[in-house]
């Protein structure tokens, strides 16, 4: 087998993703809703809102990005992340964060399939398409590795300022810094389109339309789509409610007694979720050794399905039970398993997908997981406003049991 090329575009690749992943706000979510007086009910429903939006812009922007050109809807959709940063900033009520999130998704629809089309494009070119898993999950260890020292930093932050406002401040800058990047990628990761010959719009638009039926006429195609997109919804969904958990194991804890609540949970929430992602980049690096276990895509994919709703039903009743060192390690679990599974799901769907519509499919794919992901965020925003954070994962997590039969593939 061929060893990963690390060359200068590898580590722009592996730059972009840190990079992208310095989201200061992202362990802090929940806590900063709740801080400002929203309810469980209205934070699925701002959740469900995010995941609706980018669903409804995912399958424009893959065509967008294949027909316009990738770098620059990059470019744009990370201008977009910075004005919902801002906003977030300033938002003081339901009704302007409500506005922050819908920018929010419509930088990550625009966002979503594009890069990891352009990374299987350059490996392609060069020869190694058979790397993509490797390849792909030794990037995304890098994002995680950006989220693990984002984490650690903007707990640092909150302790010190008192206020969850300031991380949405400071992560405009790696976004500014990652338009740079993308700005300095060669010309051809831009896609095939000459922009010079508009006329060849249209056609452009057919070819690739064309090229997107002809991949999703693929029953097995569809299966793996719906596998890959289900559980990383549920994941999407479920992943911040940790974040209340670590609030309620640090209010019980009696050292430091002299810090105020808040100053306790930022140390706790930066310092798990920093070991977590350092955890989480291990394992995406790990995803191409697992794969190598088994004669077939199938058959990982559906141990790592099973294994999310076991853990999933697990943290909920841990946290139910007060137990909530176990509850904390069963939403790590949750997370590792799904680094593990998406790098390994990513690349069965482009194997089976046409290469010139790649950059769609994996919108769809993005768009897919963001209609489960709008319903289990508001299925689990319901739960928690009944009974805490414990039965919305549950709720979420029984949800996900039900469709489990819909979601298991076989060897083809």
């Amino acid at each position: 087998m061929q060893k990963i090329e690390k060359n200068r575009q590898y580590y722009k690749f592996a730059a972009y993703g840190f990079l992208k992943n310095l989201r200061f706000y992202e362990a802090f979510l929940i806590l900063f809703f709740l801080e400002k007086g929203i309810d469980y009910l209205k934070i699925g429903l701002l959740y469900s809102v995010r995941e609706i939006t980018i669903m409804l812009f995912e399958i424009p922007s893959g065509l967008v990005a294949d027909v316009l050109g990738r770098k620059k809807t990059l470019i744009a959709s990370f201008l977009v992340y910075i004005l919902s940063f801002v906003t977030f900033y300033f938002s003081n009520h339901f009704g302007l964060m409500l506005v922050a999130m819908v920018l929010f998704a419509l930088a990550d629809a625009f966002r979503s399939g594009v890069h990891k089309a352009m990374i299987f494009q350059y490996l392609t070119r060069r020869g190694r398409a058979g790397q993509k898993t490797d390849y792909y999950g030794h990037t995304r260890s890098w994002s995680q590795t950006g989220s693990a020292i984002a984490s650690l930093a903007a707990g640092l932050m909150v302790f010190h300022y008192g206020s969850y406002r300031i991380i949405f401040a400071i992560s405009v800058i790696p976004y500014f810094l990652d338009m740079l990047l993308i700005w300095s990628y060669p010309g051809y990761l831009d896609g095939e389109f000459d922009t010079k010959n508009r006329k060849s719009v249209g056609e452009k638009f057919a070819e690739v339309w064309k090229a997107i039926v002809s991949s999703l006429r693929e029953f097995s195609l569809l299966r793996i789509l719906f596998s890959l997109s289900l559980h990383t919804g549920y994941y999407k969904a479920v992943k911040d409610y940790i974040q209340p958990v670590i609030v309620s194991l640090a209010i019980t804890l009696p050292w430091l007694p002299l810090m105020r609540e808040k100053q306790k949970s930022a140390l706790m929430v930066g310092v798990i979720y920093f070991l977590l992602y350092l955890l989480t980049a291990q394992t995406s690096r790990s995803s191409g050794r697992f794969l190598k276990k088994f004669a077939h895509f199938g058959r990982p994919m559906n141990l790592t399905m099973v294994a999310g709703i076991v853990l999933g039903v697990a943290a909920g009743i841990f946290y139910l039970f007060q137990w909530y060192t176990l509850s904390i390690m069963g939403f790590v679990l949750i997370m590792l398993n799904e680094n593990l599974r998406k790098p390994i799901g990513i690349a069965f769907v482009t194997n089976e997908s046409n290469d010139k519509a790649a950059a769609s499919v994996l919108s769809i794919q993005s768009q897919a997981q963001s209609l489960f992901a709008a319903i289990f965020a508001f299925v689990i925003g319901w739960g928690a406003q009944l009974g805490g954070p414990g039965t919305g994962i549950i709720f979420g997590s029984g949800m996900l049991l039900l469709l489990l039969p819909l979601s298991l593939l076989k060897r083809t």
